[in-house]
């Protein structure tokens, strides 16, 4: 029986390191396949487009490239939407010598950070894809700050400490989305003064004492549920305290691990000052993809890829500017 998150994670790499990656897109790319990514990339359609508008730009602004995946997960979406999903999170590595959507080159290496979501046909080609490219943290490796002030520790996304994210073995997958969808159903609701949720933390908590949260350029990486409050939470609620979450497209489970995303997640207004931006009062959307490691009944990691650019864009800042 073929694993087609072995046969999708060659192929997605082939696209970049392959003499004529038109051969290879071929095989992995059904012709009319759609790639819902970040802003200011945002929908291409056809195969033939995405090699056009990603891959070769791709290419061209990183020299000798090549995937270093960290998670690479597949399951049945849970859903409505349903179909069989690979998820992703990965870098995309080499030498950064031209401009890529916006930001100018450093001339030196990089680690490109990507978070992927691919809908597999009943032949293994991708039909559907959501994807998002951190292109504010390629921003700051090449010291340039997109945001007037930051939040956590910005970092290379770690991958996971029990070095078993590629392909695991699928035993669990049901328990692992169980616990992270009992999580996000109590993170809904939450005590306005305190920014507390129920289920989080204590004897009936959903995340591990010491978990470590991993997120986007700007609100950077934290550790414990404090600093996920510090960091996160805490700012982005007094900044959009009317959030809604959820909206999901997207939740699979593969052994330990169990991965969500809303294409958008969030509706919310912008009601505060956020990453040094003051209050609009613009009703905003988020694009949001979410990737966890279980362990022992609770959540050990997540790691988190919000398309920033996009909500930005929405407040009226072109941070890639």
């Amino acid at each position: 029986m073929i694993d087609h998150r072995h046969t999708t994670r060659a192929g997605l790499n082939a696209l970049l390191t392959a003499p004529d990656p038109q051969d290879v897109a071929l095989g992995l790319l059904a012709e009319d396949a759609v790639w819902d990514m970040m802003a200011p990339v945002d929908r291409v359609t056809g195969r033939d487009a995405i090699l056009e508008s990603v891959i070769r730009p791709l290419r061209a602004a990183l020299a000798f490239p090549h995937r270093r995946d960290e998670i690479v997960i597949g399951g049945l979406n849970r859903r409505d939407e349903g179909g069989y999903w690979v998820a992703c999170v990965s870098h995309v590595v080499g030498t950064h010598v031209a401009p890529l959507w916006g930001v100018a080159p450093s001339g030196k290496l990089a680690f490109l950070r990507v978070g992927e979501f691919h809908r597999l046909s009943d032949t293994g080609q991708i039909t559907q894809s959501r994807i998002l490219i951190d292109l504010p943290n390629l921003m700051i490796q090449a010291g340039r700050q997109p945001f007037t002030q930051g939040l956590g520790t910005e970092m290379l996304f770690p991958g996971p400490a029990t070095h078993d994210g590629v392909c695991p073995g699928s035993d669990g997958g049901k328990t692992s989305l169980d616990l992270v969808e009992r999580m996000l159903g109590a993170l809904h609701v939450y005590d306005p003064e305190t920014g507390h949720s129920a289920q989080q933390t204590g004897e009936d908590g959903t995340w591990a004492d010491d978990m470590l949260w991993y997120g986007p350029a700007g609100i950077g990486s934290n550790y414990r549920w404090d600093g996920f409050m510090a960091d996160h939470r805490t700012p982005f609620l007094k900044a959009f305290p009317d959030r809604k979450g959820g909206n999901h497209y997207c939740r699979i489970g593969d052994g330990p691990y169990a991965a969500v995303s809303g294409w958008p997640s969030m509706t919310m207004t912008h009601r505060g000052p956020y990453l040094g931006v003051q209050p609009t009062g613009r009703a905003l959307t988020l694009r949001v993809m979410d990737f966890y490691r279980c362990a022992d009944g609770r959540i050990a990691e997540n790691w988190v890829l919000l398309d920033y650019v996009d909500l930005f864009r929405q407040m009226g800042h072109d941070i890639l500017s």
